[in-house]
C-alpha cells in the first residue's frame, strides 16, 4: 500500500522525519518556552524591541531560500513576522549542518519552530527577526494548505464548506477571519455574561441527562445508563430544572446550556447547540421583552462594537426599538384570514396555497398554524421584531394571557427571517400546568413526536409554591450567526455534526513504516 499510494509530499517529510531522528533531533521535543510576546505585540510596539532579542514561536508560513540566508515567515495566532537566517550567523563554527541541512532541508512549511534573536528592520522597513537559535517543537508530515498571499491579502486553499467543518483545525489555521469568528463568540457570550452577573443573576448548570426530557417541543436523543438500567435521554432544553431552582429561593438564575435534539439540519439548525435560559423571579413577558433588547444591544455593542450589522443584503439595527405585533394579527394581515376561525379543510386549503409541504401529515391543528406562520410572516420580518401572545395550543409551559385565556403571555423575537428568542410570563398553577401536560401526552399518542411528556416530578416541585416569573431563551449561535453575517449555523459551530466520511478520502494515510528502522545518532533503534 505505502508508499505507491502516499502524495510525495508526505513521503518527503517523512524521510525528513526520518533524517533528523537519526541526526538525533528530537522532533517533538517537550519544552517550556518564555515567549517575548506574541508577534502582534512585538510589532505594534517594534520600536521598543528593535535591537533586542526576541523569543518567538509559532509555525513556518512561508520560505525562501538564497544560498547561504534564507527568508520565513513565522505565524502565531496574533500575526506574521519575517524570519532572517543567516548560515553564519546560526551556525558561526564551522559545522553548517543546522543551516544546510536542518533549515534548507528538514523544515517544511507548517512545521511549528522557536526563535531567538534580535529584532530589527530590513531596508524596506519590514520587521524581522535575525535568528541566533531555531529548535523544532513539532513536525508536520501532511502539507499545510495555507494559500498564497500577495499584496498583504492571504488567499485561502481551503474553502469548501464540507472540508472546513470536518477539519475544523485546517479552517481555523488557513483561514483568519474563520478564528476572529469564533473570538466574536466567545466576546458574545462573555458580553451576555457579564451583563447578566450585574443585576446579580447566579449562573448555574443543570443536568444533561434526563429521565424526563421536558422544555420544548422536540424529539431527544435516547441512551442508556448501564449502572441503573435506565433509559435517559439528553436535554433538549433546562428549563424545568430551572425553574425547579426559583422554586428552591433563588430569584435569578441562568445557564449557558448544551442542549440536544433530534431533529433535522438545516442553515438554522444543528442537533447539539447552545441556549442562553434566563428565569427571573416577579416579572411577566413584558420586562423580559424590555430585558432580552436590552441585553442584546449590549452585546453587540460589546462584542463587535456595533448594534448595527450587515446581513447577507441587509442591515439589521439591534439599537433602534423592535418592533412589536401579536401572531394572530400578523397571520391575518398576511393571510386576510382568523386560522382560529378556519375549519379544518379550510386551514388545509391555506397550507397548500403557502406553501406548506404535505400539512396533512402535521399532527394537529395548531401544528399547521406554527408552519403557516413560518411560511407567510416570518420570511417578512428582518429587523428585530417581537411576536407577542400564541395560542394556548402552542405553549404548554406559558401563564394563560391575563386578558384572553385562549392566548399565552409568550413573545418570539424574529430577526432575518428566522427565531431569536422565546419567552414566557412562566405558568406556575400547577393544576394547569397538569392540564396543559395532559394535552402534550394526548398529542403525543395522536403521533406528535415533538410533544412534551408528562412529568410528574415537575409538577409535585410546583406544587410546593412556584413564584411567579419571567423565562428566556437565546439561541447563541443563531445571535452570533447575525453579529458575523454568517447564514448557515455550521459556520459558528466549532465541530458541527457531519455525517462520517472515511478520513482516507481526504486525508492519505502516513506510511510510518518508513520509520521503523530509523536509528538514533547514538545507532539505537
Amino acid at each position: 500500500m505505502f508508499p505507491e499510494e502516499t502524495p510525495a509530499p508526505i513521503l518527503s517529510r517523512v524521510e525528513a522525519l526520518k533524517e533528523l531522528k537519526e541526526a538525533g533531533i528530537n522532533p517533538y521535543p517537550a519544552v517550556n518556552i518564555e515567549k517575548s510576546g506574541d508577534i502582534a505585540q512585538i510589532k505594534e510596539n517594534f520600536e521598543k524591541w528593535e535591537g533586542k532579542k526576541v523569543t518567538l514561536a509559532g509555525r513556518i508560513a512561508a520560505r525562501r531560500i538564497m544560498g547561504k540566508t534564507t527568508f520565513m515567515d513565522l505565524i502565531d495566532e496574533s500575526s506574521k513576522i519575517q524570519l532572517y537566517i543567516n548560515r553564519d550567523v546560526l551556525c558561526p563554527s564551522e559545522d553548517k549542518f543546522l543551516y544546510n541541512r536542518f533549515v534548507k532541508k528538514l523544515l517544511d512549511i507548517g512545521d511549528f519552530i522557536s526563535v531567538e534573536g534580535e529584532a530589527f528592520k530590513t531596508k524596506t522597513g519590514e520587521p524581522s527577526v535575525k535568528v541566533e537559535k531555531i529548535t523544532l517543537l513539532a513536525k508536520a508530515l501532511r502539507p499545510v494548505p495555507l494559500g498564497k498571499e500577495k499584496e498583504g491579502q492571504r488567499f485561502s486553499a481551503l474553502k469548501d464548506p464540507e472540508l472546513r467543518y470536518r477539519q475544523r483545525y485546517l479552517d481555523l489555521l488557513v483561514n483568519k477571519e474563520v478564528r476572529e469568528l469564533f473570538k466574536t463568540r466567545t466576546r458574545t457570550i462573555n458580553a451576555i455574561r457579564q451583563f447578566l452577573d450585574s443585576y446579580g443573576y447566579l449562573e448555574v448548570e443543570t443536568p444533561i441527562l434526563h429521565t424526563v426530557y421536558g422544555g420544548a417541543h422536540a424529539r431527544p436523543f435516547i441512551t442508556h445508563l448501564n449502572a441503573l438500567d435506565l433509559t435517559l435521554y439528553l436535554r433538549i432544553a433546562d428549563e424545568l430544572h430551572l425553574k425547579r431552582l426559583l422554586i428552591g429561593g433563588y430569584e435569578g438564575v441562568y445557564e449557558f446550556s448544551r442542549d440536544f435534539r433530534n431533529e433535522g439540519i438545516d442553515r438554522t439548525h444543528n442537533p447539539e447547540f447552545t441556549m442562553l435560559e434566563l428565569y427571573v423571579a416577579y416579572k411577566d413577558y413584558y420586562w423580559m421583552a424590555d430585558f432580552t433588547e436590552e441585553m442584546v444591544r449590549t452585546a453587540a455593542q460589546q462584542a463587535i462594537g456595533t448594534t448595527q450589522v450587515s446581513f447577507g443584503e441587509h442591515t439589521i439595527d439591534f439599537g433602534k426599538p423592535w418592533q412589536r405585533i401579536r401572531f394572530l394579527d400578523a397571520l391575518r394581515e398576511e393571510t386576510g384570514k382568523d386560522v382560529r376561525n378556519l375549519s379544518d379543510a379550510q386551514l388545509l386549503e391555506l397550507a397548500e396555497k403557502v406553501g406548506v409541504e404535505n400539512p396533512e401529515k402535521l399532527p394537529g391543528r395548531f401544528k399547521i398554524i406554527e408552519k403557516i406562520f413560518g411560511k407567510v410572516v416570518e420570511p417578512q420580518l428582518i429587523q428585530p421584531t417581537f411576536v407577542f401572545d400564541f395560542p394556548i395550543e402552542m405553549s404548554p409551559l406559558a401563564k394563560r394571557h391575563r386578558e384572553d385565556p385562549s392566548l399565552t403571555e409568550r413573545f418570539e423575537v424574529i430577526v432575518a427571517g428566522f427565531e431569536l428568542c422565546n419567552a414566557y410570563t412562566e405558568l406556575n398553577d400547577p393544576y394547569d400546568q397538569r392540564q396543559r401536560f395532559e394535552w402534550q401526552r394526548k398529542a403525543q399518542a395522536e403521533g406528535d413526536e415533538e410533544a412534551m411528556p408528562y412529568d410528574e416530578d415537575f409538577i409535585v416541585a410546583m406544587e410546593y409554591g412556584m413564584p411567579p416569573m419571567a423565562g428566556l431563551g437565546i439561541g447563541i449561535d443563531r445571535l452570533v450567526m447575525l453579529l458575523t453575517n454568517q447564514h448557515a449555523i455550521q459556520e459558528v459551530i466549532l465541530f458541527p455534526l457531519m455525517k462520517p466520511k472515511p478520513v482516507e478520502e481526504y486525508a492519505p494515510p502516513i506510511p510510518y513504516h518508513l520509520l521503523e528502522q530509523t536509528k538514533d545518532a547514538k545507532g539505537k533503534k
